[in-house]
């Protein structure tokens, strides 16, 4: 099959966040000539691959999530028009807003890699959570505006000729929205670098809970659970509880209400901004891992846990679903303290449960590499673009 010239399109790229590391495994590993697009670049706070990569900056947008920067940013998306003559297809790596691009773009293939669709708009149990913090007032703005984004979002859709949701979860969010028809639809997994995640047998008293620190992260649950384990547990010498992850400033807040949650409590450390090493070793030391986002896309760091051979408790909503085996490979649980705690405490009360979980993890994990992934997003791009031209 030929080389491709793809235009991939992402708002925001400043954080070393899923999103951000799916767009370097797409570049580096597709056999078609790729170009990021995107209205925010900070390439000194993500991964420094994308210094190295072709990566144009349009005119820039606010990278904040209240109701007016995302109302601005929605705005200027819808009417930025880029010149896009020398591509054969735009890929579009929707979480919310990117899918706006394709309404001043017709005159190319457009696909979409969708992460989520805008949360606040398509999925009712976020919209929950999300309206439980606000005032009645703000709640009437944005559901206003949410239903108004929807039906501009339908629109933007229509363009799109093939849509590749990143799990079941996400799929369904399209479908229950109307966004798109079954068939245009794929479901492919993004994965992660099985070489950089390797079997260790190391265990401290540390339970681990990896990822973005923000709101919907849910990181209240690990801090109650943790507390309830640690009041339980027989042998409560050394154990504690690490929490690592990227904060950008809009979580600053939040972080600091986990701070107060923990209440100047030792064994509740908070790792912000670590090194990829320092995650490493946190994977490879841990005695088990804690998932606890409250609705999640995929779940990458499930799939780093397992691949390291240490027990996950996660969730039991959302992708974690369609990555853990319960009782084979890890643990799922109901978001709720006392189910993660009694969690916890099975994992350090029976062996052989621990055991098996550690020996099958690497086992689920292997299932989600990187190189499949780019592969089937190629051949699904290539295969439509020469169906087109074709007929």
């Amino acid at each position: 099959m030929s080389r491709r010239k793809i235009a991939l399109y992402y708002p925001w790229v400043y954080l070393t966040s899923g999103a951000e590391r799916t767009l370097v495994e797409i570049v580096r590993r597709s056999r078609h000539q790729v170009t990021i697009f995107t209205n925010e670049f900070r390439p000194q706070s993500t991964f420094p691959e994308l210094s190295q990569m072709d990566v144009r900056l349009l005119d820039r947008v606010p990278v904040e999530r209240s109701v007016g920067a995302v109302g601005k940013a929605a705005v200027k998306i819808l009417r930025q028009k880029v010149d896009l003559s020398q591509f054969d297809a735009l890929l579009v790596m929707c979480e919310g807003l990117g899918d706006l691009m394709t309404l001043r773009h017709r005159d190319i293939p457009a696909f979409c890699l969708c992460l989520t669709p805008l949360r606040i708009a398509f999925d009712p149990f976020y919209r929950r959570q999300f309206f439980a913090q606000r005032s009645r007032l703000k709640r009437v703005v944005i559901g206003l505006g949410s239903a108004a984004f929807r039906a501009v979002d339908r629109s933007a859709w229509r363009r799109y000729r093939r849509v590749f949701p990143i799990s079941r979860e996400v799929e369904g969010r399209i479908l229950a929205g109307r966004l798109a028809p079954p068939e245009r639809l794929r479901v492919l997994n993004p994965g992660i670098d099985l070489s950089a995640f390797k079997p260790s047998a190391q265990s401290n008293r540390t339970f681990f809970v990896p990822g973005r620190i923000m709101w919907t992260k849910n990181l209240e649950l690990a801090i109650e659970a943790f507390r309830l384990f640690r009041r339980e547990v027989e042998d409560k010498v050394g154990w504690r509880l690490v929490i690592a992850g990227i904060v950008d400033e809009k979580s600053q807040p939040y972080v600091e209400k986990l701070r107060a949650l923990a209440d100047g409590d030792g064994a509740v450390e908070f790792m912000i901004h670590p090194s990829d090493e320092e995650m490493l070793e946190l994977y490879r030391s841990c005695f088990a891992t804690l998932f606890t986002a409250f609705n999640e896309d995929w779940g990458l760091v499930v799939i780093e846990a397992m691949a390291s051979a240490k027990p996950v408790v996660a969730v039991n909503r959302g992708g974690p679903l369609e990555i853990v085996d319960h009782e084979q490979d890890g643990l799922l649980a109901e978001p709720e303290p006392r189910a993660f705690a009694d969690a916890m405490l099975r994992l350090v009360h029976d062996p052989e449960l621990a055991g098996r979980l550690r020996s099958q993890g690497p086992v689920g994990a292997a299932r989600f590499g990187w190189e499949p992934f780019v592969e089937a997003l190629d051949e699904a791009i290539e295969s439509d673009l020469c169906f087109a031209e074709a007929s």
